[in-house]
């Protein structure tokens, strides 16, 4: 029997194939599109989290992400012999290996840059009188007898150090070598000797036998203790004056590790294990975060210490390294769960609509059979197997695609995504067909949306996903969007949860404009108004599925699109707040002015639209605040920073900025900064410009715009300042948040006229200059002038591989929002199009012109199409109110680059990602609309007109 039903099963699903092979070649190119992206989406989250983590890991100062085993040098207890060998090569290579074996995964070690030995923590003074003395301070030196020295370096000059057989701790004179750095600051020369004194006061002769190079000196082998490689001139910590003395490090021959046993200098014993992030994925870095933990006090230590040693210490910083990732990608987790959940919910309904359409198309032949005693079972299971033919192989090749194209990720997320895609597919049909099909179903009256009435069972369920929508956005606004960490479903669902309360009521609040609308256009003379009205109302494209696929699309693209924008604007704000203009020009120190050729030469340069010279000192010491007059400094732009009289405390020193007031308040008008008044600044009075060479009294006094902090601080009465500038008194006239000049949050800005020293040590260009001809002409008055650009700046903000992966993630997401939201208004309709290609064949045997029928079809589509857009609009904005309080763009902005400005950057509406896809919906529509008429203009009319035809 079953062999029978297999012989019979499979002629069906030959037929039907090849009796509609377009619409399986459409459902399968949909499947395998929709599978692709739900399984390239897990796939792309964990690509972007491996690469940012081992990016971050690889990135990270040597110092920090190093893994140093350390113990102190053998106990004075043990046999002269036994403390000797623990610190010789054998033994520590013995050690190095077992440790390295014992490195819990994931974590890895790079074999090649491990090093190991014996150095000292303790500096010593050396005495050599040809050592440079800074402040008269002999230089402090550290010493280290490490492993790998020459697979590091390159020979510069001299021999290598070598060890002479036996060193012991009684050797007095021992073999090293220093880097070029070092030996070029601290004067050193191939053949020189150096002092290293032992606990008992005994001279341990070290002999440079050589100067080498790093091969790689950004390297672990350098840089995890930066000394090897550069000398650094330090404050002495003990002395009661400002003097500094000089350190570095001296490289011992290998095996001389003996030596530092007798010396006073703290010799311990180390095993450096620079970090192999190659390795790593995404989900690795909480495991790795509990792994270093266990090796710096936990099981991973005890280990540790039965292999090197009962006093061995973990030390390093790549916990600190890994947890910062880990907070990016918490930081950045919800925002990507926003766009997946919301494509997803779009494709899923997409989808939906689509057995629906194939559902209708096959309503009457289904009918056939269930009325010639079909049964559901029976049905349904056929409709399943021609599903499943097409579907499973459009979804495998989907998942194949991913896997292929997106090149890492773990396989098992991509591939449930791909299943759900077609399950969901293999399952909608025939579930859809065999419910319309429970009872056979006769022809019965047209669907009107304007005179229906929904049945009690379907205003019980909308009510109830009304009020379950209402109510979990309810929740959102109560608690907040912020998640602290991690991914919120809730949070996620938001563009759902409003898509959902937009569908339901807007599908039941649609037919009231209609009916109002029928009524008027129905005294009307022509039929066209009144035509397309009534087929708007009685048209199956407007349904709550629809238009919840296009309100969910359109919602996650404004997301999206805001998302993006708001990234541009975050970086773009940051380049301007530290640059100051296009392009900036200043002294290399604080206290260089600039000569008026340069300032002349610069402003004349060609797309150099405008130039404001700036005289800016740093750090002037304020006045001590005024009391009680804190809260009432605060005039007319203070108002809106929102900054009180509390700030003063904080303004004990600000920078003094001195400016055009016309060429400065020209600059920051171009470069959308608040309204600078300029005339509030006017040289006048006592602030007139004094003569050349007149030095100021202490008594004028000199109208200031200050930042709110340094406002509350002066208070309303003038207060007297000292500057390089001048002496002089200053009375806060206003108020602004930013200032141009300066990156301080704590500035006051004067009228540079009415200074007694006026030369500019800023320049600030607007325009797009050349950036060589820039630069040449500022070289022309010597090397100690700097030219910072905008657009350099601005390029600083390169995206980490997480920030980029996040991106393009979005990008992808506002693409497939796009075509999704157009694939919804096709399918929409095309489920009508045979009842309108039947509706203009009869109205043209009526004398319908081609240009009616056009302006017939295209009216029909405008109420849909508007009510989505209009929709779109709504839950697009709404989305982005609701979200905005708890996405912070600075993890995708601005994370990673130093000196950048970390304050919050909120998510803010994008209008063009607000109306582009609204408008994008109503001129498809319309499209379609004209099209579908033309084409139906060039067929007959008796091919339409035929017997049996749906009404």
């Amino acid at each position: 029997m079953s062999n029978d039903k297999r012989a019979a099963s499979a002629p069906w699903i030959r037929t039907r194939l090849r009796t509609a092979p377009g619409a399986a070649t459409a459902l399968a190119v949909l499947v395998l599109v929709t599978a692709f992206l739900a399984a390239a989406f897990p796939r792309a989250v964990d690509a972007y989290e491996s690469k940012g983590l081992r990016h971050d890991i690889a990135t990270a100062d040597a110092g920090r992400s190093t893994v140093e085993i350390a113990r102190p040098q053998p106990g004075l207890e043990l046999p002269q012999e036994q403390r000797e060998a623990e610190t010789r090569n054998p033994e520590l290579t013995r050690v190095g290996t077992a440790l390295l074996k014992a490195l819990p995964a994931p974590l890895r070690a790079d074999a090649s840059s491990v090093a190991y030995g014996v150095r000292t923590t303790k500096p010593s003074v050396a005495t050599e009188p040809w050592l440079p003395r800074p402040d008269a301070v002999p230089p402090k030196l550290t010493y280290v007898a490490q492993s790998g020295l020459k697979d590091h370096a390159t020979l510069a000059s001299g021999a290598w150090p070598t060890a002479p057989d036996g060193v012991t701790a009684d050797s007095r004179a021992v073999q090293g070598a220093v880097t070029e750095e070092t030996a070029a600051e601290l004067k050193v020369k191939v053949g020189a000797t150096i002092t290293l004194l032992t606990a008992a006061q005994e001279p341990i002769t070290v002999t440079i036998t050589g100067i080498v190079a790093p091969r790689d000196p950004k390297g672990s082998y350098w840089s995890a203790d930066p000394l090897l490689r550069s000398p650094s001139l330090v404050p002495d910590p003990g002395s009661s004056f400002p003097v500094n003395f000089w350190t570095g490090t001296v490289l011992l021959a290998e095996d001389t590790g003996p030596v530092l046993l007798s010396t006073a200098a703290e010799p311990v014993v180390f095993w450096r294990f620079p970090p192999d992030p190659t390795g790593l994925t995404g989900p690795d870095g909480s495991r790795l975060t509990s792994v270093i933990a266990s090796l710096e006090s936990g099981p991973g230590l005890l280990k540790v210490r039965r292999i090197a040693g009962g006093t061995a210490v973990v030390g390093t910083g790549l916990g600190t390294v890994v947890e910062a990732n880990a907070r990016m990608r918490d930081a950045i987790g919800p925002v990507i769960a926003v766009a997946g959940l919301g494509i997803g919910s779009v494709a899923a309904v997409v989808l939906l609509m689509t057995g629906a359409l194939i559902a209708a198309r096959r309503r009457d032949e289904l009918a056939l059979m269930r009325s010639r005693g079909g049964s559901l079972r029976g049905i349904g299971g056929r409709l399943l197997a021609e599903t499943a033919v097409t579907v499973l192989p459009a979804s495998a090749l989907g998942l194949l695609l991913a896997v292929l194209l997106v090149d890492e990720g773990r396989w098992w997320p991509g591939a449930l995504a791909a299943a759900g895609v077609a399950l969901l597919v293999c399952v909608a049909l025939p579930v859809r067909t065999t419910l319309q099909h429970i009872r056979p179903t006769l022809h019965g009256a047209r669907e009107d949306m304007v005179s229906a009435r929904p049945s009690r069972r379907r205003t019980v369920a909308e009510l109830t996903l009304l009020v379950l929508a209402v109510g979990a956005v309810t929740a959102l606004l109560r608690r907040g969007t912020s998640t602290g960490g991690g991914t919120d479903l809730l949070v996620s669902a938001a563009p759902v949860l409003v898509g959902l309360i937009a569908a339901l009521v807007l599908v039941r609040l649609y037919p009231l404009p209609l009916r109002l609308a029928a009524r008027p256009m129905a005294r009307l003379r022509g039929a066209i108004g009144f035509l397309s009205l009534a087929r708007a109302g009685r048209s199956s494209a407007g349904g709550a599925l629809p238009l919840l696929a296009l309100l969910l699309a359109l919602a996650t693209a404004a997301f999206g699109g805001s998302v993006i924008a708001g990234i541009g604007d975050a970086r773009d704000d940051a380049a301007l707040a530290s640059v100051g203009a296009d392009a900036r020009v200043s002294g290399m120190g604080d206290r260089a002015t600039l000569p008026d050729e340069l300032v002349r030469t610069v402003s004349g340069l060609d797309g150099v639209r405008d130039a404001a010279p700036v005289r800016v000192e740093y750090s002037v010491t304020m006045p001590e605040a005024a009391a009680g007059d804190g809260a009432g400094t605060r005039t007319d732009t203070a108002a809106d920073t929102g900054t009180a009289g509390d700030d003063a405390g904080d303004a004990a020193t600000a920078a003094l900025v001195g400016v055009e007031p016309a060429s400065y308040a020209r600059l920051a008008r171009t470069h959308g900064l608040p309204a600078f008044p300029a005339a509030r600044l006017r040289a006048t009075g006592p602030s007139a410009p004094l003569p050349e060479g007149t030095e100021a009294g202490p008594e004028r006094v000199l109208p200031a715009i200050a930042s709110p902090a340094v406002a509350a601080r002066l208070g309303k009465e003038p207060r007297a300042v000292r500057t390089l500038s001048g002496d002089f008194q200053v009375q806060v006239v206003g108020t602004t948040a930013h200032v141009a000049a300066v990156s301080s949050t704590n500035f006051l800005i004067v009228n540079a006229a009415s200074l007694e020293q006026k030369a500019p040590t800023t320049l600030l260009l607007a325009g797009a200059p050349d950036p060589g001809k820039l630069r040449a002409a500022v070289d022309e008055n010597g090397k100690k002038f700097v030219v910072q650009l905008r657009s350099e700046e601005r390029a600083r903000y390169v995206n980490t591989p997480m920030q980029a992966g996040a991106e393009r993630i979005y990008l992808a997401a506002v693409a497939a929002g796009a075509g999704y939201a157009l694939l919804a208004v096709l399918l929409s309709l095309l489920q009508t199009a045979p009842e309108r290609k039947t509706l203009l064949a009869r109205l043209r045997t009526m004398g319908l012109t081609t240009a009616q029928g056009r302006r017939l079809l295209a009216f029909e589509a405008t109420p849909q199409a508007l009510l989505a857009a209009g929709g779109g609009l709504f839950t697009g904005w709404a989305t982005i109110a609701l979200l905005s309080p708890g996405v912070d763009l600075v993890p995708l902005a601005l994370a990673g680059v130093a000196g950048s400005d970390t304050g919050p950057v909120p998510l803010r509406t994008d209008l063009w990602s607000l109306g582009l896809p609204a408008a994008g919906v109503v001129a498809l529509a319309a499209a379609v609309a004209g099209v579908q008429a033309w084409w139906a203009s060039r067929r007959g009319s008796i091919t339409e007109l035929r017997a049996g035809d749906s009404r």
